[in-house]
């Protein structure tokens, strides 16, 4: 991409130069700060990542949206909080909807004959480049006070106009290929689950032949398969203290560390022992959540919550095939035994119910299988991560770069013929930063 013939430099905290034919005007030339304005028949809005979305009025107290100001289609909406710690969130955006906000937000009206497109970037820009750093105080906040004597370039509408519609093109035709990766991802973890679900079930042997089960959640398994209760191979671990232990918990199908200095001490002093080769599943609000994978393979020494339970295999077992029975057990079944309000289970809940009982070399054969096919999913999951997070990248390259002058795109026009997704790799393959 090609840059302007000629630059000048700009006495601007968050740019050194500018196109040679650009000015620049403080941001109150541009944008006016709203006078706070109340409207309790709209309903409650926020920012998330660069966008005003609705909130649940039914969660917001009547009092505090009592509070909240208007925002409408077409003004921007800045979120001023938590500068330095919330380094990640996009903290401006221009409404696509009538809402209120809270107070704490600051609300700008556009001044006449300014593409509000164009300027939505620029804010996006000026947010991720500077903004952080003018807050005040121990939370970092901001006032429009703080930002309104800050310089921004100022641009002909034309340009502007050019800017905007080059960066709706292309920016829509990079999250519909991210959409497209992701949706590819999606279809990966359904193929995993998949491959998981048969595999344990079925075995690997696809001429073998099967009989039924009688386990309401197994179906048919293969012939030479019988059944055995999960007491006879997991037993229920006793109990132990151990405050000399980093304390752990559950996520997502993994045993994970948790950071001590957040756990109370005497809330650590209750947590059990969880070592390396011992299983635990996590019992608690099986109706609430449908997603999480409850049950893990520990490969760490950690302490955990009491309500957790902690299960010990017998000997002769595979413990990574086991792992992966547990697993399918969670999602297939396990959640049918929950009680109560918050659906819980415990050991005595678990126990009785029946398991495949699977010869020890078959055992060995499944858990190598599901461990490469899923070993080759998930490089080919990272392959695509890798390319979403460079397209990502791109993308926020092209915005910086083109609303502050660095590509001169003044000669763009919409093509008549719409280019393949593919190209958007291509391009951010070749992309070379003209800095």
């Amino acid at each position: 991409m090609e840059k302007y013939l000629k630059y000048k430099k700009v006495d601007i905290d968050w740019l050194d130069k500018i196109p040679e034919h650009w000015e620049v005007c403080k941001i109150k030339h541009i944008l006016s700060h709203k006078k706070k304005t109340s409207n309790p028949n709209l309903n409650c809005g926020s920012i998330s990542f660069g966008n005003v979305v609705y909130k649940d009025d039914k969660k917001v107290p009547i009092e505090t949206k009592a509070a909240y100001q208007e925002l409408l289609k077409g003004e921007f909406l800045i979120n001023p909080l938590n500068l330095n710690f919330d380094l990640k969130s996009l903290r401006t955006a221009l409404s696509d909807k009538d809402v209120v906000v809270s107070s704490g937000y600051i609300v700008l009206q556009a001044n006449e004959n300014l593409n509000k497109r164009y300027l939505k970037w620029l804010l996006h820009v000026f947010d991720v480049s500077y903004m952080k750093t003018l807050g005040s105080g121990v939370r970092q906040t901001l006032s429009y006070t703080h930002i309104k004597n800050s310089y921004f370039p100022k641009v002909s509408l034309k340009e502007q106009n050019t800017i905007a519609n080059f960066l709706e093109y292309k920016l829509e035709k990079i999250e519909r290929f991210i959409a497209k990766k992701e949706k590819t991802i999606s279809r990966l973890n359904e193929l995993k689950s998949s491959k998981v679900i048969k595999t344990i079930t079925n075995g690997l042997d696809e001429n073998v032949r099967m009989k039924t089960s009688n386990i309401q959640w197994l179906g048919s398994t293969p012939e030479n398969w019988d059944t055995i209760k999960i007491k006879h191979i997991l037993s229920h671990k006793k109990k132990t203290s151990n405050p000399d232990l980093n304390c752990g918990s559950i996520s997502f199908g993994n045993v994970v560390y948790k950071d001590d200095k957040k756990v109370p001490i005497e809330t650590k002093a209750a947590y059990q022992e969880l070592l390396k080769g011992e299983f635990l599943i996590n019992p608690l609000n099986l109706n609430f959540d449908l997603k999480s994978l409850r049950t893990a393979l520990s490969d760490k020494d950690v302490v955990v919550s009491s309500g957790y339970i902690v299960l010990q295999a017998n000997e002769n077992l595979n413990k990574r095939y086991l792992k992966w029975l547990l697993h399918v057990f969670d999602i297939l079944f396990m959640k049918t035994f929950g009680s109560g309000v918050r659906q819980t289970l415990n050991y005595n809940d678990i126990k009785n119910s029946y398991f495949p009982n699977v010869p020890l070399e078959e055992q060995n054969q499944i858990a190598n299988y599901i461990d490469d096919e899923l070993n080759k999913i998930d490089k080919i999951i990272a392959s695509i991560n890798k390319e979403i997070d460079m397209v990502v990248e791109y993308k926020n390259a092209i915005i910086a770069e083109v609303v502050t002058g660095k590509i001169d795109v003044r000669e763009f026009k919409i093509p008549e013929t719409e280019k393949p997704l593919a190209m958007v790799a291509e391009e951010t393959i070749n992309y070379k930063s003209p800095n």
